[in-house]
């Protein structure tokens, strides 16, 4: 398995929190579900913000609620207690159509099931959400093109979702997720499907897109990917347990106090 580490020419190892305030900001999150016997708390109190500039790793064991943290950051789902906010908007003010109009504009979500239209081709599903947002067709199946080729998948934009791989599929979703002029990029496990070496390509792009001023939080389970953050966000149990800001050296470090405790 490769252990490649990234390598970033100009990153400080404690980078200058940007002036303007958080892209998201989570204040006081809480999740449960269920009621009585039953009740889980898949999210107690969490407090996390993300800035312009900024790429979060979010992990933790299964369970722990890395996907309810996103799902809720991205609107996709609500919290039981406590706020979500988005460029200074709080989301629950802003009703389901608003969120929706928030999701195309600003925010790119990669799913884990990739969650692909299956009657649209390659091209057609990265363009859709520009198409729904009123970029004209034209201008969205070619921004919808330059993706592909940038994440190496051209030659597959005219073919719908069943005639693709796992890791195509993931590829094309993600390249979704980063077209258009997305502030906020929410990932849950963006390289699940991916060899060692796609996955690096991917990682790259995604970090790439944050040096360019967007906000991006992603959750994996792979030391390796969570070096191309800024910082990593430790969970257990649904509460923030640790925080450790990256220097890009050897990613395995990054969990050693979290797996001494």
């Amino acid at each position: 398995m490769s252990s490649h580490v990234p390598s970033r020419s100009a990153a400080p190892a404690d980078p200058p929190i940007p002036a303007g305030g958080p892209v998201l900001e989570l204040r006081a999150l809480t999740r449960t579900h269920g009621s009585g016997i039953a009740e889980v708390h898949a999210l107690r109190g969490v407090n996390l913000s993300v800035h312009a500039g900024e790429l979060v790793a979010v992990m933790g064991p299964s369970g722990s609620g890395k996907s309810t943290l996103l799902t809720i950051a991205g609107g996709l789902d609500t919290a039981t207690g406590g706020q979500v906010i988005i460029e200074g908007q709080d989301i629950a003010g802003l009703g389901q159509k608003g969120i929706a109009a928030l999701r195309r504009r600003s925010v790119g979500y990669v799913f884990q099931d990739y969650n692909l239209i299956p009657a649209l081709t390659a091209a057609e599903n990265i363009a859709l959400p520009r198409e729904l947002d009123g970029v004209s067709v034209r201008k969205a199946r070619k921004e919808a093109r330059a993706a592909l080729e940038e994440m190496g998948l051209l030659e597959i934009a005219d073919r719908f979702p069943d005639e693709m791989s796992g890791g195509q599929q993931q590829r094309v979703a993600i390249a979704r997720a980063l077209v258009g002029d997305r502030r906020l990029v929410l990932a849950d496990e963006p390289t699940g499907a991916l060899d060692s070496e796609t996955g690096e390509k991917v990682l790259a792009l995604l970090r790439s897109r944050c040096d360019q001023g967007a906000a991006g939080v992603m959750v994996t389970h792979e030391p390796r990917y969570a070096a191309w953050a800024d910082r990593v966000v430790f969970l257990r149990d649904g509460s923030i347990v640790d925080q450790t800001l990256t220097d890009h050296s050897d990613a395995d470090s990054l969990l050693t106090s979290e797996a001494a405790k």
